[in-house]
């Protein structure tokens, strides 16, 4: 029997219409579109009002908030640079055996927290192991990247899709998944992921020489340029000819590719790090700058400066011990994105030198401050440890080479007992008889990260990614409004209409590729909650299980390998010297094996008709 098409159903396909189209133009934030949701759908009269703001209040957005809490502490605490001391002697000097023992923890890591943060937890970890071990860094990342994404769908905790799935499945009045429903299915495509790479990998990832000049990353520059990072010591006469210009006028950077990166003053006691470009040279200053030697012989010629053999005035303020160089990752939520650092007077309020921007493959070393950010950039940046130290915690950038000692590790006990207290209820709630939900528990481990000190309240409330806690609650009254008004009912009988009488497993084959299609365009949050009430109802129709039709989109919006649009893929393609060509090359045979082995897994575990 068919649905009828009513004027609800007709306002909720244009709806979902317009999300659609801002999502794949990003006319506007993901994020805000999600917050329109929340003002149009009351609005228009397809939820009430309590339905509009309940997202807030769901049980996967404050799960999702938890984790990040739990997962900042973590990373606080150099828990991950534990794990990599094991890693490193399993490993030898093996690219195989790094690739699938990176991967394997980073799966595992992925499990039992949100992928970008597992993903971004062990980045500065593998990028150590690499250069420690003189593997290239782009054999590893992308590996490391899509089995963080695989990781995800081990257990219902591991991404946004799952989490929010049980959600949406009590909005169909259908019962819940357990935490460990899915592991059986997510172990086979972790497993898949680590078989595929160890067999095809050379075949399918970039090829880049071993001795690390083209492993991606600004940190390898180092190598390609030599002497880039060495610190030369410029002093002007007294009588200096070119007394009172700004270091705007000089323009060492774009003439001579130098940065200048402390300034000492003539009868001035503290020195200028990282100093603006509005700051004025005179007779007898002593500057520090950084570039080739040739280049900097060519500026100290050219403007009368007398060259030091080594550094005198700034042996101790600039030595290793106290200031270097780092790398630092643009992620995808950064503040920065789409400003350039000048803009947002990054060098004035950090004490902070950018030295090179790498994206893409293409080095910038000059007018770097002037080019607006994107998502992956390498950045080289110079300052004090004392300076990175201020912005490790920054939802800015992502830094990747941190000094050991700007880890609390003293800490790392009191956060792996808070992260295991989570876990165990998570596990043994029902044994117990306790009558709480996976927040509440996931909650109760933030919870104990900020009591115990591992985190200060406004060091977890930073942590927290709030687009996308945003994203979700304001998404989750669509899928209530396309469940209401009947559109999700109404466009079933319609596909199924189309493809006419199929059996349960070429049904679910159908739904894992529209779930495919839809992460690639739109984001994973948005395509489930679109995409679950649609499958539901297509399963009901077709005598199917729906539970089973929910669960294969819940999975399948996690094949999101094709394209560098998942944030893990967006997180690693700079540090990893990756292009898109490069995601499609590899990520094409994965995207394959994900929906044959999610289908497998389903008629193997879970009895599903052919």
């Amino acid at each position: 029997m068919g649905v009828a098409l009513t004027g609800e159903i007709i306002t909720v396909l244009v709806v979902l219409v317009v999300v659609i189209g801002l999502f794949i133009t990003e006319i506007v934030r993901v994020d805000v579109v999600a917050i329109i949701m929340m003002v149009v759908l009351p609005m228009l009269g397809l939820v009430t009002t309590d339905e509009a703001f309940s997202g807030f209040s769901s049980n996967a957005v404050i799960s999702i908030i938890a984790v990040i809490i739990i997962g900042a502490g973590l990373d606080k605490t150099g828990v991950m640079n534990k794990v990599a001391a094991p890693v490193i002697s399993i490993c030898g000097g093996s690219v195989t055996r790094l690739v699938a023992g990176v991967s394997a923890t980073v799966a595992i890591i992925s499990s039992f927290m949100q992928n970008i943060g597992a993903a971004a937890l062990f980045l500065p970890v593998t990028m150590r192991v690499s250069k420690q071990l003189n593997i290239p860094l782009s054999k590893i990342l992308m590996p490391m990247g899509f089995c963080a994404i695989l990781g995800g769908t081990v257990t219902l905790v591991g991404c946004s899709p799952l989490i929010l799935l049980n959600d949406l499945l009590a909005n169909s009045g259908l019962e819940p998944f357990g935490l460990f429903s899915v592991t059986p299915i997510g172990l086979m495509l972790v497993t898949s992921g680590i078989l595929y790479f160890s067999l095809f990998g050379r075949f399918v990832l970039p090829s880049r020489t071993v001795d690390g000049e083209d492993t991606g990353g600004a940190l390898n520059l180092l190598k390609r340029y030599g002497t880039v990072v060495k610190i030369y010591e410029l002093s002007a006469s007294s009588d200096f000819k070119h007394a009172g210009k700004t270091l705007a006028e000089f323009q060492f950077k774009n003439s001579f590719l130098v940065t200048v990166v402390a300034i000492a003053q003539s009868g001035v006691e503290n020195i200028a790090i990282s100093p603006t470009r509005s700051h004025r040279i005179n007779a007898n200053d002593i500057l520090a700058v950084l570039g080739h030697e040739r280049n900097v012989r060519k500026l100290a010629k050219q403007y009368g400066f007398v060259l030091k053999e080594e550094l005198e005035y700034f042996r101790e303020e600039l030595s290793s011990n106290f200031a270097g160089v780092t790398e630092a990752i643009v992620p995808p939520h950064s503040p920065l994105l789409g400003e350039t650092l000048r803009e947002s007077n990054f060098a004035y309020k950090n004490n902070i030198s950018p030295v090179i921007l790498y994206r893409n493959g293409m080095v910038f070393r000059a007018g770097l401050s002037d080019i607006p950010l994107k998502p992956g950039d390498a950045l080289l940046l110079y300052g004090s440890w004392n300076s990175f130290a201020k912005i490790s915690d920054s939802p800015d950038l992502l830094l990747t080479s941190r000094k050991q000692e700007l880890f609390e590790v003293e800490k790392a006990s009191a956060a792996l007992i808070c992260f295991a207290i989570a876990i165990f209820l998570v596990l043994f709630r029902d044994t117990l008889g306790l009558p709480i939900n996976l927040s509440v528990c996931l909650m109760t481990g933030a919870l104990l990260m900020i009591l115990t000190k591992v985190l200060s309240v406004d060091q977890a409330y930073r942590s927290v990614d709030w687009r996308t806690v945003f994203l979700l609650a304001g998404l989750i009254p669509l899928g209530v409004a396309t469940e209401k008004s009947g559109t999700a009912a109404y466009m079933a009988h319609n596909a199924l209409m189309a493809l006419g009488e199929v059996t349960p497993i070429v049904l679910l084959t159908v739904i894992a590729i529209l779930s495919t299609i839809f992460t690639l365009v739109i984001s994973n949050v948005g395509a489930t909650v679109l995409l679950v009430p649609l499958a539901i109802n297509m399963a009901l129709e077709a005598g199917a299980d729906p539970r089973m039709a929910a669960l294969v989109v819940g999975l399948a919006t996690s094949n999101s390998f094709l394209l560098p649009t998942h944030q893990v893929n967006a997180l690693l393609m700079g540090p990893g010297g990756y292009t898109s060509i490069d995601y499609m090359k590899a990520g094409s045979g994965m995207t394959i094996i994900f929906i044959v082995i999610t289908v497998f897994g389903l008629w193997l575990f879970y009895g599903i008709g052919g």
